[in-house]
């Protein structure tokens, strides 16, 4: 039964934290049935985990080559399998697949975290055994304690939103297009078997339905990959793009972003990225290489707004909202972080989260490489806006979780550009600063080309599919005649009716070359 997900990639542990995998070079039972238990019981919210039987393990990392099984003991593994997890109380059985790796035979059993916690599993395989729940605490199967016994008793009933099933769609809202896309683009062996397999028995394979067939339905985390208009289900689930002119905020352009999160992600991104995104280089004397900035490093945006997707409420009616301001970026969702971060310690970079909001979102977001799920985001945020010489981010919730803030402000050379800018269209006389040049980009070649006939501002900006608005002169116009590439008609009159923007000389060079 091929698995919903990369096997090289799980083995070397790109999509998958460690603490969820083990590994097992031989087979013993009573042991990988409490490994089970643990797993199912996700006492964290992780999601369960994988047991990999037929590789060693070596500080719990994989040792290659493989040790494997014979083909014959393979099967034998399974039918005691089938036996041992009959012993769980309550009934409770993982998905197996027997996997041909380097050669070698070995099989990997991927136990979901179950939805009627606590399991318990035998002590021993003896009559009258105590049955005792286990629990994972980093990567070590144990014994719950007492305390621990009451977390999961508690957490019976309260399986992870994105993880229960929604009874008020149909397995027909799941798209058969999309699942197929997802299972190509991470590569799975489930895709070969897809278009064979019956459209009910691939949801079961992917986790995504539940219930007898009489009455089989989504759970949200499929209509929220898999379904068309998730936005039907879930009124929240959209990212909404607000970029205002001011900060006042009285003028400003909204873009919404719906579909599938995946979708709703790339896409929100791509359009960031073209359209607010900008770059700048400081030629430094003595120095024959100059130093490159931008206004906002892309990697903090992308990891800032994957986080506020992966971590907000779906039952929330509020969408992801990424406000972006002449000086900075707010991403805002909600509901706040999960304990133990609160107000007072989101910015210390101290404390780490151990339970996440939406197990199944992190899952398939960490094999489709959008996140990595190890408490990576704040650290990749701050790495990333430390390289760019940016001001660290902020990050705000309220004493009752209900909101959580991301705030990244602008490269202060960024600043001092659009600062310079809105002099030059103010004040006739002004005097310009030292040249900023930027990266020679595809459409930084299309507008030096474009502008050998002298065009109006408005007709170079709807070149490159921008409305007319003063902070687009001031990311694509502005910085081409501060580096001579572009000259106006009326360089005395910079609000002549008449203004136009011709390619100089220098820029006719630069275009060439990129040609």
């Amino acid at each position: 039964m091929a698995l919903p997900l990369n096997i090289k990639e799980l083995i070397h542990g790109r999509i998958v934290e460690w603490e969820r995998i083990e590994f097992k070079a031989g087979w013993n039972p009573l042991k990988t049935l409490h490994t089970i238990c643990a797993f199912a019981n996700d006492l964290n919210n992780w999601g369960g985990g994988y047991i990999i039987l037929g590789i060693k393990e070596e500080k719990g990392k994989p040792v290659f080559p493989p040790v494997g099984f014979p083909l014959e003991q393979i099967d034998t593994i399974q039918k005691e399998l089938v036996e041992i997890c009959h012993k769980l109380q309550p009934h409770y059985f993982p998905i197996v697949e027997p996997v041909n790796f380097q050669n070698k035979m070995i099989l990997i059993i991927w136990a979901p975290g179950g939805p009627v916690r606590p399991y318990k599993a035998p002590e021993r395989f003896q009559r009258h055994a105590a049955f005792i729940p286990f629990i994972r605490r980093y990567s070590v199967t144990k014994k719950a304690n007492a305390e621990e016994e009451r977390e999961l008793f508690s957490m019976a009933n309260q399986v992870p939103f994105d993880d229960q099933v929604n009874h008020k769609a149909n397995i027909t809202d799941l798209n058969l297009t999309l699942i197929q896309a997802h299972l190509a683009e991470i590569n799975s062996g489930l895709l070969s078997e897809s278009s064979k397999l019956p459209f009910p028995d691939l949801c079961r394979r992917m986790e995504i339905v539940e219930g007898p067939d009489e009455y089989l339905k989504p759970k949200n985390i499929g209509l929220l990959l898999f379904s068309e208009h998730p936005e039907r289900f879930f009124r929240g689930a959209r990212i909404d793009i607000v970029e205002f002119e001011d900060e006042v905020g009285d003028r400003f352009i909204e873009k919404i972003f719906t579909g599938p999160l995946p979708h709703q992600i790339k896409t929100a991104l791509q359009y960031i990225k073209n359209s607010v995104i900008a770059e700048t280089i400081q030629k430094v004397p003595g120095q024959a290489e100059a130093i490159r900035f931008f206004n906002y490093p892309y990697e903090a945006v992308e990891e800032a707004l994957v986080n506020a997707v992966y971590h907000r409420s779906y039952q929330d009616e509020s969408p992801v909202e990424v406000r972006i301001f002449p000086g900075r970026i707010e991403i805002l969702s909600y509901p706040g972080p999960m304990p133990p971060l609160n107000k007072d310690n989101l910015n210390t970079g101290k404390v780490t989260a151990r339970k996440y909001r939406n197990r199944r979102i992190g899952d398939f977001f960490k094999e489709l490489n959008l996140t990595e799920g190890r408490n990576t985001g704040f650290p990749k945020i701050k790495k990333a806006l430390a390289a760019n010489g940016s001001p660290p981010a902020l990050y705000e919730t309220d004493e009752e979780r209900i909101y959580f803030l991301t705030i990244l402000n602008i490269q202060s050379m960024f600043e001092a550009l659009i600062k310079t800018g809105a002099r030059s269209e103010k004040d006739e006389n002004y005097e310009r600063s030292e040249a900023v040049s930027i990266q020679v980009s595809e459409q930084v070649t299309r507008i030096l080309k474009y502008c050998k006939t002298p065009r109006k501002r408005g007709e170079v900006l709807n070149f490159i599919g921008l409305k007319n608005e003063r902070k687009s002169y001031l990311r694509h116009i502005f910085p081409l005649m501060e580096n001579g590439w572009l000259s106006s008609t009326h360089p005395d009159k910079p609000n002549h009716p008449d203004q136009k923007y011709v390619t100089t000389p220098a820029g006719l060079k630069i275009s060439k070359e990129r040609a």
